[in-house]
């Protein structure tokens, strides 16, 4: 009896071969689990250089590399180049007619390829037109005439130097948690505001002291802030140029809103669309009862150092 009990019961080879074939079985699982996420980034960083190569490919074709002044150009061909930079300024607008576009002095910027500082770019547009050329701005100013203008408020070194980061969209929805632009989006739980993808609470005394967070909430509610970077990243940069239905500077303590203002150069947002963004916070559980709320600045100056 004993020795047929021995002989059916495991030995400890057996055990160490069934622990080898186990851990070489878990080795394999993650490896195969690493390489899709691997193969998962490389696809999203393809589908992000690729949409920016799009972007900069349609923005040079529709401002520098279009112009050949030994054919005129056509008509239609003019309309189509003048309608896709419109769109550029106007993404989002048929959602919400009360949705407002990039203010005239940053539509530049964002109808230019490497998107360039719209404050810096204006500088220089005022200077093309005091100089009365026929050659198209964008033209003039890398490739024609203005191409060695180098002004003293605005160095050429500069002009170059400061360009906005522009977020891409999401295009794959297995894959949206890795976008630029889900990156910056908040959601609000239970009144405050939290990382949509972190679950982290918003915190804006916690970074870079002196620091100044700014924040949109596009034409499908979606809010999404940030710091602010000057020459690098500013409201412009959630929506690369689209519209908002509201923009602003906040400073939010531990996912507890404190104060918020309708201040931003790019969009120039007014008295009506805080409200509009008090309202949304309200309706989504904001306790607005000591938030300090600012309205619109009505410095020119200061608008135009945002």
């Amino acid at each position: 009896m004993n020795q047929e009990m021995d002989h059916t019961s495991p030995t400890s080879q057996d055990t160490d071969h069934d622990s080898t074939n186990a851990a070489l079985k878990l080795q394999k699982v993650y490896r195969s689990y690493r390489t899709r996420r691997r193969l998962a980034d490389s696809v999203l960083a393809a589908e992000e250089l690729w949409w920016q190569a799009i972007e900069y490919a349609r923005l040079n074709h529709s401002t520098t590399a279009f112009f050949n002044f030994i054919q005129p150009e056509k008509p239609s061909s003019r309309w189509s180049r003048i309608s896709w930079n419109a769109s550029k300024v106007g993404k989002g607008l048929v959602k919400d007619a009360k949705a407002q576009k990039l203010a005239f002095q940053h539509w530049i910027e964002a109808i230019d390829p490497r998107h360039r500082y719209g404050h810096n770019l204006s500088i220089y547009f005022d200077e093309w037109c005091r100089r009365q050329t026929h050659q198209p701005y964008f033209y003039w100013l890398d490739i024609g005439d203005g191409k060695t203008v180098d002004l003293d408020e605005c160095p050429r070194s500069r002009l170059n130097q400061e360009c906005i980061n522009y977020l891409g969209p999401s295009s794959f929805v297995y894959f949206q948690n890795k976008q630029e632009r889900e990156c910056y989006e908040y959601i609000i739980v239970e009144g405050k505001f939290i990382h949509k993808q972190t679950g982290n609470a918003l915190d804006t005394k916690e970074q870079t002291s002196g620091s100044k967070w700014i924040f949109v909430m596009s034409v499908c509610n979606k809010l999404y802030a940030g710091e602010k970077r000057k020459g690098m990243f500013h409201h412009s940069s959630f929506l690369a140029g689209g519209v908002t239905l509201a923009a602003g500077r906040l400073v939010v303590e531990c996912g507890k809103l404190k104060s918020v203002s309708a201040y931003s150069g790019h969009y120039r947002p007014t008295d009506e669309s805080l409200s509009i963004f008090l309202a949304f916070l309200q309706n989504s559980g904001v306790k607005l009862e000591d938030v300090k709320a600012g309205k619109q600045q009505t410095n020119r100056a200061m608008m135009l150092k945002t």
